[in-house]
């Protein structure tokens, strides 16, 4: 038996074929306990769990959660890839949910050897994952707040931009806080400027004439807004980048929080540049569940977008960049990859070879993912901790 589970916001509709490809049953739930109960009782009436695979269009979510807990195999399909196949069904590439769902579990049913099995993740992958991602959601909302607060400072108060390295900052904050417009700072002098870096533990190099002269120096703003309304506008802005900046660090507490507990932390801890935090939680949490799930390395590095499309016809042959692939492992791998280069010597010398060789920063480093990926892969599931002085590439170029 074949099943299709065609997902939606408030219902789903289930389809389960036979190995014919003929129509058993199909049903619609309601995205609701109920209803998630009364597909899984009426799956259960085909044969045991294990024995009923379901394709999904989604890698995730509660839906697949709750199959998975089943104990049916879930199968997850690419949106890009269902859609270009449309046409084994007829002409048109007509769409609807119960002929979705119908699809989904013929589709399944001709090519599911080809097709990847999610597996449940331990404990504490789903919790550094769920972690990672909401500080990423976070980070990119902040990133948000502060190129608001930046626009709205460049249009009214371009001299609160100049006076720090960004606007993002504690001390920036406090100072907005402090002079929310320019005729707050127009009486600002060195000794006022000296006593408030002192108060917010300034770690700048900058003295406080030097400060003071990028204040003054920077362009007045014609005309501009009422003081007491650009005072509003400046703190409410203030107050939404402070707590975003607050709850990223407290993500990140808890990421530290939650790292002892993997089984494999101490397997990824001593590669370069990886750190104890951030880097290492997001390759445990993203690019850990693909390690885990791939036949091969190649296999990963497809999946977290380290290796590129090859497309031949003929005589033609092009290389292209990889879109289908894991863009939260991609970015958790590219960035370790980033990094490294400033503390593996054979890391640093791949990445010129390639610059060299006229890649450009982005291919670069994609190379290097996939080379660092090679070395990842042998680690994790060989349950060796890296060690630089067992990578024998990095004992080759020191003449070791």
């Amino acid at each position: 038996m074949y099943v299709g589970w065609d997902w939606a916001g408030k219902t789903h509709d289930v389809s389960v074929l036979d190995e014919q490809g003929c129509l058993v049953e199909h049903f619609a739930v309601g995205h609701d306990e109920a209803g998630f109960k009364h597909a899984l009782k009426r799956l259960g009436r085909h044969g045991q769990p294990e024995a009923l695979p379901v394709a999904i269009e989604r890698p995730s979510g509660l839906v697949v959660e709750r199959l998975v807990e089943a104990g049916h195999p879930v199968i997850p399909i690419h949106p890009n890839a269902f859609n270009a196949a449309r046409s084994r069904w007829g002409a048109s590439r007509a769409k609807s949910d119960p002929g979705d769902s119908y699809r989904l579990a013929d589709y399944l049913r001709t090519d599911g050897r080809r097709l990847r099995r999610l597996r449940p993740m331990d404990e504490a992958t789903r919790k550094l994952q769920a972690l990672v991602r909401m500080r990423d959601d976070h980070v990119e909302a902040r990133v948000a707040a502060s190129n608001q607060l930046e626009a709205l400072l460049n249009e009214h108060w371009p001299g609160a931009i100049d006076i720090f390295k960004t606007v993002a900052s504690d001390i920036a904050l406090h100072f907005l806080d402090r002079y929310p417009t320019p005729a707050s700072a127009a009486r600002l002098g060195e000794t006022w400027l000296a006593a408030f870096l002192t108060r917010h533990s300034y770690s700048g190099r900058r003295s406080p004439a030097q400060l003071l002269e990028r204040l003054r120096r920077a362009p007045t703003a014609p005309g501009g807004l009422d003081p007491e309304v650009l005072t509003e506008l400046v703190r409410h802005q203030v107050d939404v980048v402070r707590t975003l900046l607050h709850t990223c660090k407290e993500l990140e507490h808890a990421m530290a929080a939650v790292l002892p507990d993997h089984a494999k932390a101490r397997i990824l801890a001593g590669l370069p540049r990886i750190g104890d935090g951030v880097n290492l939680a997001q390759v445990l949490g993203e690019v850990g569940p693909i390690l885990d799930a791939s036949l091969d390395v190649d296999h990963a590095a497809a999946q977290c977008g380290a290796c590129p499309v090859t497309k031949a016809s003929g005589q033609s042959r092009g290389v292209h960049f990889r879109w289908a692939a894991n863009n939260h492992a991609r970015q958790a791998l590219q960035m370790f990859a980033d990094n490294s280069r400033h503390a593996s010597p054979w890391a640093a010398r791949l990445y010129a070879k390639h610059i060299a060789a006229g890649k450009r920063h982005p291919h670069a480093i994609r190379i290097l993912m996939r080379a660092w990926l090679r070395v990842i892969w042998s680690c994790w599931h060989s349950h060796t901790p890296y060690d630089p002085a067992r990578h024998r590439s990095e004992l080759r170029l020191k003449g070791a």
